[in-house]
C-alpha cells in the first residue's frame, strides 16, 4: 500500500446491482476467483475482461 490517500479507487458495479470498490489498476480486468481461474478448455486464466458498462466512476 502506498502513503495515505495515494491510492485511486473506481466504483465497479458488481453482481446484483451492488457497487464495490476496486482500485484504478484494476478496474478494467476483472481478477478471477479460484474456481474460475481455468477456462472450458483447460487453460488458466488470469483475468476476465470487464464490461464498460460495468465501471461506474
Amino acid at each position: 500500500m502506498g502513503k495515505t490517500g495515494s491510492i485511486e479507487w473506481v466504483r465497479i458495479k458488481g453482481r446484483k446491482g451492488h457497487t464495490i470498490k476496486v482500485k484504478r489498476a484494476r478496474a478494467n480486468k476483472a481478477h478471477t476467483a479460484p474456481a474460475q481461474r481455468f477456462s472450458s478448455a483447460g487453460t488458466k486464466r488470469r483475468f476476465k475482461r470487464r464490461s464498460q458498462k460495468a465501471i461506474v466512476g
